[in-house]
């Protein structure tokens, strides 16, 4: 299976667009993004310094269009999954088709002003704890009302809030960890956020999504999500809310993904997933810097995408596990039979309760790809519809 990444901020470069500006058409795209998001997206990416692009306002919409820029170059429809990190999943968003690229990066420019806003209202931040103890780090962290917004993967937790809840963090770290200032403008993803989150809400309100037509993780949980109403919400909701990108790494590893491509400005997700995802199942990787890795690229999806290019995606709909468990499907559907948009079709038994298995499309049962009393990960396909009504 093959897993197509989006990076988030903290991952871009000064100039880091300038080669992606040569091929055909990428400068009238970027300038057509720039009047939706409401800044020079053209400037930013080639002639803007560190300190210019490092502004949430300008930072949010130039990855969000960088990763759907280098997007339209690779053979989308032979991908089975995407993926965002933070501001990321805009773009996440948009190649599983839930969002249009105008919508995402529209979001992106909304969410970026605000949160820039939001930061400004007092005086709070964010800190990288490398190592020590899950627990104690958690413990640490909420000792000194601060807030974990990002659990980014084995050894890196990364607290948010109040600049003195952050000094005095540093100046009493747990035990065998070490404490890093990060240099961003507020403490995002934590309740400081609420602003923005409510300012992107009411702009989302009015977006017209449509249901994933690829397997979507969520940085909420690392689930996969079904529908397009459900990860717009997601998305809002994700401006006060922790990043949880351990848990889509788990995902990645429970669905066995073998490949993965990092769009630009690519090698942040790409260094987390081979420190966490190692040993003889690691996924094979490639960072898309600029068009030169645009075959290596191609080539990965070719021999990872299991579809070999016969059937895009979109001819056909999976419906995934939104959680872990077992799944029991409702004995009387069979294959062949003909499902409606929201139909049950089973569900899953977790330790918290049954969770309902709904068909997100109208169309034909083509094949059960999960059977009774299987162990299923978040986001595993349980079956597939085809024939569309």
């Amino acid at each position: 299976m093959l897993a197509v990444l989006s990076p988030g901020q903290g991952s871009q470069k000064p100039g880091f667009l300038i080669p992606w500006l040569e091929l055909p058409g990428a400068e009238a795209r970027l300038r057509w993004w720039s009047a939706l998001a409401g800044v020079d997206l053209v400037h930013l990416g080639t002639a803007a310094d560190a300190d210019e692009i490092k502004d949430t306002a300008r930072t949010q919409p130039l990855l969000v269009a960088a990763a759907l820029l280098a997007a339209e170059h690779l053979p989308m429809h032979d991908v089975a999954l995407v993926a965002g990190h933070s501001v990321g999943e805009l773009g996440a968003a948009a190649l599983a088709g839930v969002l249009s690229a105008e919508a995402a990066v529209t979001l992106a420019g909304v969410r970026g002003r605000e949160m820039a806003a939001a930061c400004a209202l007092e005086p709070t931040g964010m800190a990288a704890v490398l190592g020590g103890e899950p627990d104690e780090v958690l413990a640490a962290i909420e000792a000194h009302g601060l807030h974990p917004a990002n659990r980014n993967g084995t050894g890196q937790i990364v607290a948010a809030g109040a600049v003195a809840g952050l000094e005095k963090l540093a100046a009493e770290p747990p035990a065998k960890a070490r404490v890093i200032r990060l240099q961003v403008a507020g403490a995002f993803h934590t309740p400081y956020m609420a602003p923005a989150e409510a300012a992107l809400a009411g702009v989302a309100a009015g977006i017209t999504p449509a249901d994933p037509a690829r397997i979507l993780l969520s940085n909420l949980d690392g689930s996969a999500v079904n529908h397009g109403r459900e990860m717009v919400q997601r998305l809002v909701r994700q401006v006060t809310a922790p990043v949880r990108w351990d848990l889509c790494m788990r995902t990645l590893a429970d669905l066995g993904v073998t490949g993965v491509v990092e769009l630009p400005p690519a090698g942040t997700l790409a260094g987390l997933v081979k420190r966490e995802l190692k040993g003889d199942g690691a996924p094979e990787i490639v960072t898309l810097r600029t068009p030169d890795d645009l075959p290596a690229a191609r080539d990965l999806i070719a021999r990872h995408s299991g579809l070999h290019g016969h059937e895009p995606v979109i001819q056909f709909r999976v419906v995934v596990s939104p959680a872990a468990g077992t799944f029991e499907p409702l004995a009387e559907l069979a294959e062949g039979a003909d499902l409606r948009a929201g139909q049950v079709i089973g569900q899953v038994a977790t330790r918290q309760g049954p969770v309902e298995v709904t068909a997100h499309h109208s169309g034909l049962l083509t094949e059960w790809l999960a059977h009774q009393d299987d162990p299923v990960a978040p986001g595993q396909p349980l079956a597939r519809i085809g024939g569309q009504n």
